[in-house]
């Protein structure tokens, strides 16, 4: 199984200086030349502040993040999978994780970043900013991703289980046929659902921690959802896709 992750806006600070960023140390080497476009993009937009407002969509307390698109090949790096911070990530406790648990999210998830494409769990990444919707001049990431990072995904997933947990920004920059793409619920106790949306990502996050910490090995839907059942987590097909009802994965407020 593979799960695709999105990035988060927020990062951690800091990482091993005595590991560079190194394009073709990533996952999906052959993107180098793609990340590498975009890099010189985030770069010239960044230099200026009045360039990096606009087109990182920053304001007077985070303008200073436009700095780190400035220093990517020298800065330190960590894990991604202890990079990224925020509702989806915290909830993994990556750091703190033990070595089994870390071990399988190296093997098993893949980050859609907008800097560099797909990216494994394990990849050593510097900070950044960059988003999706970023604004990088004629380069666009709409445009700029999509093919190649279709492309190294489905060579990596060559017909097995993609559970799609990116949002729909994220997704469109690297599409996945058949991937499951679960809709994230409440339900009540009259069994009325409620599509979530800040708790979405909380929920996601709980999800791929629990998947982690039990060493899930599955490969197709029906393993899934065998292991979903014993886990107490409900997983659910319906007429249009999936839901993933959040109350199985702790309570969380709608």
């Amino acid at each position: 199984m593979t799960v695709l992750l999105p990035p988060s806006e927020t990062k951690r600070e800091g990482g091993d200086t005595e590991r560079t960023l190194d394009l073709r140390a990533l996952s999906f080497p052959e993107l180098a030349d793609e990340r590498a476009a975009v890099i010189t993009a985030a770069r010239s937009v960044s230099s200026e502040e009045s360039t990096a407002r606009t087109a990182l969509k920053l304001g007077p307390k985070s303008i200073a993040e436009r700095f780190r698109n400035l220093s990517l090949e020298t800065s330190g790096t960590m894990a991604a999978i202890d990079r990224y911070t925020g509702v989806l990530y915290d909830p993994l406790g990556a750091p703190d994780a033990d070595a089994a648990t870390r071990t399988w999210w190296f093997e098993h998830v893949v980050v859609q970043s907008a800097m560099f494409g797909p990216i494994g769990g394990g990849d050593p990444v510097p900070a950044y900013r960059l988003s999706h919707d970023s604004r990088l001049g004629s380069l666009r990431l709409a445009a700029h991703w999509p093919a190649p990072s279709s492309r190294v995904l489905g060579e990596r997933v060559a017909g097995g289980l993609v559970l799609d947990l990116r949002s729909e920004g994220y997704r469109q920059l690297g599409p996945v046929p058949g991937a499951v793409v679960p809709r994230v619920v409440s339900v009540d106790g009259s069994g009325r659902r409620k599509a979530l949306n800040h708790w979405n990502k909380t929920a996601k996050g709980r999800l791929v921690g629990l998947l982690a910490r039990t060493g899930a090995e599955v490969s197709t839907v029906g393993e899934l959802l065998s292991w979903a059942t014993a886990n107490d987590v409900r997983f659910e097909a319906h007429d249009d896709g999936w839901d993933l009802v959040a109350e199985s994965l702790e309570p969380v407020a709608a």
